[in-house]
Order: structure tokens, then C-alpha cells, then sequence
């Protein structure tokens, strides 16, 4: 109820403010696990790739952030769950993963952290994912600069094929779905 309310909130927020413009909505499935692979520019991302869609957007967030109280309870709240930098944290590949074949959401950026607009190499964890989980893979590209009153767009991608990393398998099948999400993310950016 809160995640809905607040997603109600935010939706009106930033279509004033930030003159969001949804784009290829139709391209994320209503059911079923999926997995939103976007560029990552700002602190604002999250809400930006997740306020529009009709299903609630699950994120991890650094385990920090569940320490400042009433903070680290709201964020829950609208999904997040922790992860530990610096390192593999078990505990948040097990919960993207339940969350993915139990039919959620979740966003990330394969790029590990914000890009200041220079090209990056995307990190293996979402491939990983989506290949673990069999959840649809939709590549997304915020475009824009979050100044005020000046448009940004949020463009979701058809979903991105990994079809030839899951039947081969081999031990670089992460890292080319990797580089096979990260050029759709770039091609999206050009629109």
C-alpha cells in the first residue's frame, strides 16, 4: 500500500518536475520474472525506471542505507533489499534469484555505479541472473539529465535474447550476455 501510494506520488512528482516520458512500455511482460537493465546516472534512478510500470520494482540497496533508522524500513517497504558492497554477498544473489523465479521485478545496473556519461563495461551479475532464473531481460536507458522542467525520457528495450549463452553454457557465456545487455542498453540511448 505504501509502494503504491508513494509510486503514485513520485509518478506526478517527476512528470512535473523532470517531464519524464515513458517509452516501449508495452515491452515488459505482465508476468513472470524480469529483470529491468538499465545505464545508471543519478541517485533518482531507481524510482525513474520503476514508477511507470504497473508491478512493483524490487532493488538492492548498500546494507548502510537499512541502518539509518526509518530510512532503511521505508526503502523495504518499496522493495529493496541489502546488499554488502566490496564483495559477493550470498544472501542478495539468493534473494534476486527467488524474487526472479518467483515472477518479481528487479532492477539493476550492470554497470555497478554511476556513470558520468562515459562508455563502461557492464558487470556479470545481471547476465547472471537472467540466465540462473530464466527471467526476460529488458534492456532500459534513462535519458536526460534530471535538470527541472527539462524532458527526460525513460526508454524500455524489446526483450534481450540470451537464448544462444543459456543452450552453450561455457565459461564465458556471463561475460558476452553481459556484453550483449550493455550494447542494447547503448542502442537504446541513441533514441
Amino acid at each position: 500500500m505504501i509502494y503504491n501510494f508513494c509510486r503514485g506520488v513520485l509518478r506526478i512528482f517527476y512528470k512535473l518536475v523532470f517531464r519524464l516520458e515513458p517509452i516501449g512500455l508495452e515491452h515488459i511482460p505482465q508476468e513472470g520474472g524480469v529483470l529491468l537493465c538499465s545505464n545508471h546516472i543519478s541517485l533518482f534512478d531507481p524510482p525513474t525506471i520503476g514508477i511507470m510500470l504497473k508491478r512493483k520494482v524490487h532493488f538492492m540497496a548498500k546494507k548502510e542505507l537499512f541502518d539509518i533508522v526509518g530510512f532503511g524500513w521505508l526503502i523495504k517497504q518499496f522493495g529493496a533489499f541489502p546488499v554488502k558492497r566490496g564483495g559477493v554477498s550470498k544472501e542478495s544473489i539468493k534473494q534476486s534469484l527467488l524474487l526472479l523465479r518467483n515472477g518479481h521485478v528487479i532492477g539493476i545496473f550492470p554497470e555497478g555505479t554511476r556513470s558520468k556519461g562515459e562508455e563502461t563495461v557492464g558487470k556479470k551479475g545481471a547476465a547472471t541472473f537472467a540466465l540462473r532464473s530464466n527471467a526476460a531481460v529488458i534492456p532500459v536507458a534513462i535519458i536526460g539529465n534530471y535538470r527541472w522542467f527539462r524532458k527526460m525520457r525513460v526508454v524500455y528495450g524489446p526483450p534481450v535474447d540470451l537464448t544462444e549463452f543459456k543452450e552453450n553454457g561455457g565459461p564465458d557465456a556471463a561475460e558476452l550476455a553481459t556484453a550483449k545487455i550493455m550494447e542494447s542498453i547503448r542502442e537504446l540511448k541513441k533514441q
